[in-house]
């Protein structure tokens, strides 16, 4: 350890003789006659490795020298073994309770001394790796966080907590579920965007979903993905409260997006925009197979099924501002809303006809579901 360096402190040149004739060959070594003298050597560029430290000095005894760098950032780090002629218990235990590493008795054994010596810088060096070890495992966590917060905006935070929580396996699986399935799409949005800006139609598209996504996630619906201007979601998995609650969920979160719409349409009036977005709803609710779609390499948590092509073709025969809803999702939700039948209608792959209902309302609500600006 011939790297390391040993302050040896005492004002008495015959126990100073003796200890560097023990640590000389071993160590480089540093001589301090004063406890003044001992603080300035701790706080040098070249800081002492461990310190070998009597009590009995004047001006200055090595119990306040020993307290005074314990309390300074800058030195508190370094080991202080106390050489000392005072053997009462009482002195060790102050000793220690000032900080220091381990207490010696003068007269002192050489080979005791060099063990010892030995031993706290080997503790030393193990505990400042140990400490560096952590602060690179600090860092490596904050990192990982910070790209863990980043992925999650690419995943539904359902998806997103039942991974990191180890209760999903990323693997291609699938499984048949019955969900209620919402489609949106924004009336003849080609027509109505066709003379903007792209970062007029950015912002607006940005606001949009911004707004809808809030209030999908506080209802608790797994927003699948946004397809142009069409808005994918859909309730029963990966988390469910029952196929009946799912649904009432689901149309409690359309009504709420309609409501929504109705101040944004107003917000982009005042802004200068001639024809806000309309925005139209379909929900279905029937049996999907849901789960990771794709490859090995790259997958996709989705659903599939007619039942969800379903819901995307009643959105189609939705009014302006209006939900319109199968007659399974009726069934499920009859209790709760105010909602008109509307007949039939037929679905491409849907070999029977679909009986619809618009929704009005909400029953506990004093507002009909409000029907968007023309």
């Amino acid at each position: 350890m011939a790297d390391k360096t040993i302050l040896i402190v005492d004002d008495t040149p015959a126990n100073i003789a003796a200890a560097l004739a023990i640590l000389k060959d071993q160590y480089r070594t540093k001589v301090a006659t004063s406890g003044a003298k001992a603080l300035e050597h701790a706080r040098a560029g070249d800081k002492p490795d461990l310190i070998l430290l009597d009590v009995t000095m004047p001006d200055m005894d090595g119990y306040e020298v020993c307290a005074r760098l314990k309390a300074d950032p800058e030195t508190a780090a370094i080991p202080v073994v106390f050489l000392t002629a005072r053997t009462e218990a009482e002195d060790e235990a102050k000793g220690f309770e000032l900080g220091s590493v381990d207490y010696i008795h003068k007269p002192f054994n050489p080979t005791v001394v060099r063990a010892r010596v030995a031993t706290h810088l080997l503790l030393r060096d193990t505990l400042k790796a140990i400490e560096e070890r952590n602060a690179a495992l600090d860092e490596k966590t904050r990192m990982l966080e910070s790209l863990s917060v980043k992925l999650s905006k690419y995943l539904s935070p359902q998806v997103y907590a039942s991974i990191f929580a180890g209760s999903r396996d990323v693997e291609l699986a699938t499984e048949r579920k019955r969900l209620t399935v919402f489609f949106s799409d924004i009336k003849d949005f080609v027509a109505t965007t066709a003379d903007m800006q792209p970062e007029d139609l950015t912002a607006m598209l940005n606001r949009y979903f911004t707004a809808m996504s809030k209030i999908a996630l506080a209802h608790g619906a797994h927003i699948d993905k946004f397809i142009g201007d069409a808005m994918l979601m859909f309730f029963g998995d990966p988390e469910t409260k029952g196929v009946e609650e799912d649904a009432q969920a689901c149309v409690r979160m359309a009504v709420a997006m309609q409501r929504q719409m109705v101040e944004l349409q107003r917000e982009w009036h005042a802004s200068g925009f001639e024809q806000p977005f309309q925005m139209r709803i379909g929900i279905n609710t029937g049996y999907c197979n849901v789960g990771n779609f794709g490859s090995e390499d790259r997958m996709d948590y989705t659903i599939i099924g007619a039942e969800v092509n379903l819901a995307a073709r009643i959105q189609t025969d939705a009014d302006p501002g209006g939900i319109l809803i199968s007659y399974p999702t009726w069934a499920l939700v009859r209790d709760i809303v105010r909602a008109e039948e509307r007949g039939s209608i037929a679905a491409k792959g849907i070999r029977r006809e679909v009986r619809v209902f618009a929704v009005a309302g909400i029953l506990d609500d004093h507002d009909p579901a409000p029907a968007a600006r023309p």
